[in-house]
Formats: C-alpha cells, sequence, structure tokens
C-alpha cells in the first residue's frame, strides 16, 4: 500500500492551489487576485464606436509631407509649393541636380504611388496602402484606447473589434455621470499634438483673412483653446507630432496651474533642437486637437527634447490629457454610434441565479453520485469539489472577467467534470462483475477508461480553443470557463482519484466489500 504515492501528492498541491487561490474571490478580500465581474453581472457602460478611416489617410498624407519637408531642409534641398491635398501631396524641386537625392528619400517611404511632372512631384498612396492604412487604424484605435483605459484605472475594460470599422466597449462598474462622462472623453479624445511655425510674416491679417487664402500661402487658421477670437495663421505642414512623444506628465507652473511636462523621442529631440535654433525670435504654436494651447516666443535653441502644454487645465483635465499623449494619439476620430447603460440590479439577479443552479446541479450529481456508486461516489465528489475551486484559483490567477455565459461554462462543468469519474467506475464495476480482484479491476478499469476520456475531453476543448478564436466577449468567457475545466476535471479525474484509490488500496482490499466501495458485488 502505497499512501502518499505521486499522483495523491499532486492531487493535495491541486487542492491546496485551489482552495488558497480561490478565498480572495469567494470572500471578496481586500488582499490577494480576484476574479473580476464582467459587465452583464456587476452593471456598467457598453459603447459602440466607429472609426473613421478616412482620417488616418489624411492624417499619413500630412506625416508623409513633414517628412518632405525635414528631408529638404535638412539635406538644403530647395523646394516650392509643398501643399497637401486630400489625397496627396505636391512640390516642386526648383534644382534638377537634386532629384537623384530627393528620389533616394522618397524610397525609403513604403506604399507611395510617385509621378512627376518634370520638376513637380505628386505622392499618393498606392490602393494597398489606404487599405492597409484604414485597417491599421482600427487595430492601433482598439489598442490606443485598451491603454488609455488600463492607466484610467478601470478595472477589466473590455475592447475589441467588430467588423471593418467599429469597436465595442465595455466598462464594466462604471455607474455615476461623472465616470461614464470622463470615461467617454477620454476615449473619444483624438490627442492629436503638433509643434507648428507661427507665420509671422501674415499673422497680424489673420482676423480678415479667409481660410482658402491662407491656404494659399500654405497655411492654418487656428483658434485659441481658451479664446476663440483669438487666431493664429499657422504653417499648414507641422515641426513635429505627437507620434514623437515618448511621455507626458502632469505638473505645476510658478502661479500653481496645472500645465503638461512632455518629452519626445531622439528623432524628435533632434528637429526640435534644429528648428528652434534656426527660429530665435519667432513663436512656435502648441497645437492640441485642432486648437492654440500657447504660443511662446523662442528665446534661444532648445535642446533636450522636452517641452510643456498650458493652458488653463484643471488638475483631472490635465491627467487625462497626459494619459491620451502617453498613450498615443488616435488615428483617426471615434464616433459614439450606440451606448448602454447595465443596471447593477440585472447582475445581482443574474449571479443569485447561477448560483442557485451551481448549487443545485452540484448538490443533485453529488446525491447521486453517493447513492448510486457508495464510495466510489464520495471520491468523485471530493474530485469535483477540487475541479470547481481549480478554475476559480486559475481564474483569478490570471485576472480573467467572469461573465454570465461563463458562470453557465462552470455549471456545465460540473456534468463534464463528473462524467469521467462515472466512465471510470463503471469501467472498475464492470471488471469485478467479471471476477477480477478489486486491485486488478482499479488498474484495469483506469486503462481502459482512459481513451474514452481522452477523446471526449479532446474533442470537446478544440471546440472550447474555436470558440475563443473567434467568438467575442460573452462567448470567450463561456470558451474560457469550458477550457479551464476540461483541464482540471482531466486531472482531478484521471490523476486525483487514481492517487486516492492507490492509498486506500490496502483499506479496500482488506474490506473485501465491493459493494460497499463501488456499489456493485
Amino acid at each position: 500500500m502505497k499512501i502518499f504515492n505521486y499522483r495523491l501528492i499532486i492531487f493535495i498541491l491541486s487542492i491546496i492551489f485551489g482552495v488558497v487561490l480561490s478565498i480572495p474571490s469567494l470572500l471578496q478580500t481586500d488582499t490577494g487576485k480576484k476574479i473580476s465581474l464582467g459587465l452583464d453581472l456587476q452593471g456598467g457602460l457598453h459603447m459602440l464606436l466607429g472609426v473613421n478611416t478616412h482620417e488616418a489617410v489624411t492624417s499619413k498624407i500630412k506625416t508623409i509631407a513633414t517628412s518632405v519637408k525635414y528631408f529638404s531642409d535638412d539635406e538644403e534641398l530647395l523646394i516650392d509649393g509643398l501643399s497637401i491635398n486630400p489625397d496627396s501631396v505636391t512640390f516642386t524641386v526648383l534644382d534638377a541636380d537634386e532629384i537623384p537625392k530627393m528620389d533616394e528619400m522618397l524610397k525609403q517611404i513604403t506604399g507611395l504611388d510617385i509621378s512627376k511632372d518634370e520638376l513637380k512631384y505628386t505622392l499618393k498612396l498606392t490602393s494597398e496602402d489606404i487599405a492597409k492604412t484604414k485597417d491599421l487604424s482600427v487595430a492601433q484605435a482598439v489598442e490606443t484606447i485598451r491603454n488609455r483605459l488600463d492607466q484610467f484605472g478601470l478595472s477589466e475594460p473590455t475592447v475589441v473589434r467588430q467588423g471593418e470599422t467599429d469597436i465595442v466597449v465595455e466598462l464594466p462598474g462604471i455607474k455615476t455621470a461623472e465616470d461614464e462622462k470622463a470615461a467617454r472623453e477620454l476615449i473619444s479624445k483624438p490627442a492629436n499634438l503638433e509643434l507648428m511655425a507661427v507665420d509671422e510674416e501674415r499673422n497680424d491679417q489673420v482676423n480678415t483673412m479667409t481660410s482658402s487664402q491662407a491656404a494659399a500661402y500654405g497655411n492654418v487658421i487656428l483658434e485659441d483653446t481658451n479664446n476663440p477670437n483669438i487666431k493664429y495663421l499657422v504653417k499648414e505642414i507641422p515641426i513635429l507630432n505627437g507620434s514623437q512623444v515618448i511621455d507626458a506628465q502632469v505638473a505645476f507652473d510658478q502661479s500653481n496651474q496645472a500645465i503638461i511636462n512632455f518629452t519626445l523621442n531622439s528623432t524628435g529631440a533632434r528637429i526640435f533642437g534644429e528648428f528652434t535654433g534656426k527660429s530665435v525670435g519667432k513663436r512656435l504654436a502648441v497645437v492640441l486637437d485642432g486648437k492654440v494651447y500657447s504660443a511662446p516666443n523662442i528665446r534661444e535653441r532648445i535642446g533636450g527634447g522636452s517641452g510643456q502644454i498650458s493652458g488653463g487645465f484643471t488638475v483631472a483635465e490635465a491627467g487625462n490629457v497626459a494619459i491620451a499623449l502617453r498613450s498615443g494619439a488616435l488615428p483617426a476620430t471615434v464616433t459614439l454610434l450606440e451606448k448602454r447603460s447595465v443596471g447593477p440590479s440585472l447582475g445581482a439577479d443574474s449571479i443569485k441565479a447561477s448560483l442557485v443552479a451551481l448549487i443545485s446541479g452540484f448538490l443533485i450529481v453529488f446525491i447521486f453520485m453517493i447513492i448510486y456508486y457508495k464510495r466510489a461516489g464520495v471520491i468523485a465528489c471530493i474530485a469535483l469539489v477540487t475541479n470547481i475551486f481549480i478554475i476559480i484559483a486559475v481564474m483569478a490567477m490570471f485576472g480573467a472577467t467572469l461573465t454570465l455565459p461563463g458562470m453557465a461554462g462552470i455549471v456545465l462543468t460540473i456534468g463534464m467534470a463528473v462524467d469521467a469519474n462515472v466512465i471510470i467506475t463503471e469501467r472498475i464495476r464492470e471488471l469485478i462483475r467479471d471476477g477480477l480482484s478489486i486491485p486488478k479491476a482499479i488498474e484495469d478499469g483506469y486503462a481502459n477508461a482512459m481513451r474514452a476520456i481522452l477523446d471526449a475531453n479532446v474533442t470537446t476543448l478544440l471546440v472550447a480553443v474555436i470558440l475563443y478564436a473567434y467568438g467575442t466577449g460573452p462567448i470567450k468567457g463561456f470558451a474560457i470557463t469550458i477550457s479551464i475545466g476540461i483541464l482540471a476535471s482531466m486531472l482531478t479525474a484521471i490523476l486525483g482519484t487514481h492517487g486516492i484509490y492507490e492509498a486506500l488500496l490496502g483499506k479496500i482490499t482488506k474490506d473485501k466489500d465491493s459493494k460497499k466501495w463501488f456499489g456493485v458485488k
């Protein structure tokens, strides 16, 4: 008799693992990792967002124009008429000898359709790159929104793509109008930071100038964020944009007003330093989402790649803008297509109904197994309880979100977990009827049942993996709990119960009462 065999030791460790890691979730303690409840259980906010993918294409064209301007300035190439059109960038190289240099630079930009008319260049995106840019803009929007919500402090937000241009956002725990407003503003804020040169020669005419007149000079008219009556005439092509920002933090100026300090990457720092060195005495407009927050005079070359944004922020506003800048600008604007608020009362009712189903199912299975299979049924129920603890523990360990379909998966797992024990016990009972000794019946019973158990569980696991790969939120939750339950049941039913039988084999052999142990003579 091997009381402490390796199967039993693994099973005991599984019980300890399941119970210890399940306690924070079951008792809702202040410490330890816990399972988060999904939107359908604790209430919250459900939103369907649409991404304006055409803006992403326009933004990429604008970035191309910025690259052309920086390269021509850096290499001292003379170009004229650099302008941005809805779907193209046009400019003229003034010296024909410099065309090879320009061609070499443009080769480094992928996805360009370049056409030349003598010295005039027209740059467009290829149809393949336009489609790729639109697809990537939605993927980037999903990642950006998820990063913002994580930094905002919301627990377990769900952000998933739906279709070609839509995004589903679920925010469990959003219950007040203030929290909802803050979350919506954080999600929808483009956070498009641009540093743009003020046209000092024509800025005094800005109040009498139309947008078309400004465009003729390669400029745009922007309003001051605090006073719409104050306008600035700035160069249309920005010096830098938010893609060069690597950090943004809230700080306070000498007047104790909230400001945002930002840091640029090495490329941005070099461009910023070179521009400020050449533009001493001129103004640089700090533009966020199309509005000028400040336009300070450049007194000297600014090295180090850092700057600040000031504009009458409250501390909360500055914090949200800093989060948006750190997580990256949205590649295109998002619009709210649908919004639903889920009340917590639905969650409470769902939890209560699911717990009733879980407990009822467990008790029915428990009673049946004990009555029909006697002590073998008790061993099977021990494995079943361990299985439930392991599911809760694994979900808590990985910070998984429990949804209503997930709870249905746990209820279903009760039946699936006991199924393996039923197959094993029935094989043992058949062998006992055939006259085999109990030790031999146990060993052969597990061996004979193994193939059927593996086939059933592996096929179900494959279906669960497919559901997780191609399903959305609720279906994924169901697939996760089923998958964990299947793996846990194979551990508890195949390994755990076998270890218990090995530990009790001496007592079972001594009793010589197969009716008491397996319900069969």
